[in-house]
């Protein structure tokens, strides 16, 4: 498949130059007739075939494809909503006394900072590492997680889209005997993927951004050897072996971080969902957006563009003087951006579906700002 055979499939992107793919990705029609295709197959059949049954294959197949695309094993996944909910289910299984140390930078996402925010309420230390133009400084970094018991950050930054050094900051923090936990839902399906390389505790990520799935279709890696030693703060009868038994015995890996009930729908999405992406190929959408975010700042003056001028990713980050009013503006022109709460700027999220048209129309309504 094709880029442009990709975008003909998305009904969303027919009629506005949509650029906000770092908030939300339009699925294709066929992503939701598999959402839709789940829930009936669950519904209508449910009085000859065992809801549960039905609905534990389907979790399954979700778990099998997330790990494949990952390049993790199944037992190293869990279901989740969001990425907002893996990050709480790591959060709510280490137990955490006052005085402990989090770190997070301070280019985190709120579903990286309120977390935390909720434990230092409660007597443990947020140490946050201040950045300058989407970067980490090695040093400072190092300094602030010498001591800490958990460190949060994120793979691309969501303010700059910029990418950190996964690997070198696991291994810093590691090092310091500090669990990891990368947000990475700027990741699937607009970069290559992998966790083995990345050598984290857990990921959170989910696939209704650059995936272009629904929402809900959330995934959390965690390493096989970790998951086994932790207590997921909540439980239900998806999290243990047997729900019955006198004694807990959760399940292997990550699936001890799965709770209860939830719609066999929106990761059946994430199945056809990726199934898309990697018919066009992670690559080679990487270059396409790449080539599209090229021609975006080379129409932007220097001093505007708050992203590098070499390509990172396809959030791209621009200095306006009011970033609300300017959106609007945009909107009134059929093109659909972002706002950012920090730094004042809007952030246009540009995907391989994306055109060039649409780039050119970006930089025509810049002119009037």
């Amino acid at each position: 498949m094709t880029p442009r055979e990709l975008r003909a499939d998305v009904p969303g992107l027919q009629e506005s130059a949509y650029l906000n793919f770092g908030a939300h990705g339009p699925s294709p029609e066929y992503v939701v007739e598999a959402v839709s295709d789940a829930v009936a197959d669950h519904e209508f059949n449910s009085g000859t075939d065992d809801p549960y049954t039905t609905a534990f294959a389907g979790y399954d197949r979700a778990r099998e494809r997330v790990a494949e695309f990952i390049r993790a094993e199944p037992e190293e996944v869990a279901l989740t909503e969001s990425t907002t909910d893996g990050i709480n289910r790591i959060a709510t299984a280490i137990d955490f006394d006052p005085g402990d140390v989090v770190v997070r930078t301070d280019l985190e996402h709120p579903a990286g900072t309120l977390p935390w925010q909720q434990l230092e309420a409660q007597g443990v230390e947020v140490r946050v590492v201040e950045t300058t133009d989407g970067r980490v400084d090695i040093d400072a970094y190092t300094e602030a997680v010498a001591d800490a018991r958990l460190v949060c950050f994120s793979a691309v930054t969501w303010t700059h889209g910029t990418q950190l050094p996964v690997a070198e900051l696991v291994d810093i923090a590691a090092e310091a005997g500090a669990f990891t936990l990368v947000d990475a839902v700027q990741v699937p399906g607009e970069l290559p993927m992998d966790v083995q390389e990345w050598g984290a505790d857990a990921v959170a990520a989910a696939g209704h951004k650059w995936l272009l799935g629904p929402w809900g279709s959330g995934f959390l890696y965690v390493d096989r050897e970790v998951a086994d030693t932790m207590v997921p703060g909540a439980v239900g009868y998806r999290s243990v072996t047997e729900p019955t038994a006198a004694e807990l015995t959760y399940e292997p890996g990550a699936k001890r971080f799965e709770i209860g009930t939830t719609s066999p729908g929106p990761h059946a999405g994430l199945i056809e969902a990726i199934d898309a992406i990697e018919s066009v190929g992670v690559e080679r959408i990487a270059d396409r957006i790449e080539t599209l975010t090229d021609r975006l700042k080379a129409g932007i003056d220097d001093e505007a563009l708050l992203s590098p001028q070499a390509h990172e990713s396809g959030l791209v980050s621009i200095a306006v003087d009011d970033p609300e009013a300017t959106v609007e503006r945009f909107a009134e022109e059929g093109i659909v951006i972002r706002s950012l709460p920090h730094p004042d700027a809007i952030r246009v999220s540009v995907h391989a579906v994306s055109t060039a048209a649409e780039i050119d129309s970006v930089l025509a309504a810049l002119e009037t700002v």
